[in-house]
């Protein structure tokens, strides 16, 4: 019995060759992690249920509710009834769409060339996508070529100038040399293009990486405001970040002509900030369960192939 003890108590010591860590060491865990998602969530909650509150129960509370004691979508009807925000929210989808739309096509087309051999002018152009990674253009070089273009004031200011991410290049290249070489040969052989064989084949088998990849662009495109901040003037024309920015971060007071409400009275300041950040936040929510599937087979597959 003595002998047999302490192997017995090994083997609940080690749990897959690593030491079992003690009851103190899990709580003390537990704690920690506890308190960052708390960190983390009540804020959240906080923004949801301010926005949500009536406009007393705010006012009562001082300008943060965390638990309403009812629903009250006010501050939501204020900022869609046609004003500033809600012509912001068109220009942000817009911008995403296009822009989105725009960068998957040249990045999976640029992507698709690099990774075929024999392309013309295949190595110096991939050296100098990756010379790109390493060096950037600058503000001021790049305010000036979109001065040159004629891009100020005008939506293609905020596309045009971050299309292509030659990281994302890189991704997309990888996942496209790890693609079954006998298949594109096939296709060749039997006829098709190379056209055909990236739109038929190539594009069908990877859809992973470019629902990954689309997926950055995407939240990229939504979440930008500094290019808009520089090149657009007129204020019809700003995506629903910089309205954002305007009138949460730095704290401008809205008015009723600003949310195409005149003569209505207004719910409180913080639940229309808290509702515009809720807006800003609900599309990309409601897309990334459907990409959530694709995010690691994309990235970890385009990153280590290749």
């Amino acid at each position: 019995m003595s002998d047999r003890s302490p192997a017995r108590s090994r083997r609940q010591v080690l749990v897959g060759g690593m030491p079992m860590p003690s009851t103190a060491e899990r709580a003390v865990k537990a704690v920690f992690l506890t308190a960052i998602c708390a960190a983390v969530v009540i804020p959240f909650i906080g923004v949801i249920s301010t926005s949500l509150a009536s406009p007393d129960e705010v006012v009562d509370a001082g300008g943060f509710v965390l638990l309403p004691h009812g629903f009250d979508l006010s501050a939501y009807r204020s900022i869609l009834s046609g004003g500033t925000v809600t012509q912001a929210l068109l220009v942000s989808a817009f911008v995403t769409a296009v822009g989105t739309a725009i960068s998957l096509l040249l990045t999976c087309t640029l992507g698709w060339a690099l990774s075929r051999r024999g392309t013309l002018g295949n190595k110096p152009l991939l050296l100098m996508v990756l010379v790109s990674l390493l060096f950037n253009p600058g503000l001021i070089p790049t305010y000036l070529v979109v001065q040159q273009f004629g891009l100020l004031n005008s939506l293609w200011a905020i596309i045009l100038p971050t299309s292509v991410s030659a990281f994302n290049v890189i991704v997309v290249r990888a996942y496209f040399a790890g693609l079954p070489t006998e298949v594109l040969d096939s296709a060749t052989i039997d006829g098709a293009s190379e056209w055909k064989v990236f739109w038929y084949i190539g594009l069908p088998l990877s859809k992973a990486v470019v629902a990954v990849v689309g997926l950055f662009y995407g939240v990229g495109y939504w979440n930008s405001f500094f290019g808009a901040l520089l090149y657009l003037n007129d204020s019809s024309k700003w995506p629903l970040q910089l309205v954002l920015r305007t009138y949460v971060v730095d704290g401008v007071e809205i008015g009723a002509q600003d949310l195409g409400a005149a003569g209505e009275a207004l719910p409180p300041q913080t639940s229309i900030q808290m509702a515009i950040l809720m807006i800003s936040i609900i599309p990309i929510l409601c897309v990334y369960p459907f990409v959530q599937r694709h995010f690691a087979k994309g990235v970890l597959t385009g990153a280590v192939k290749g």
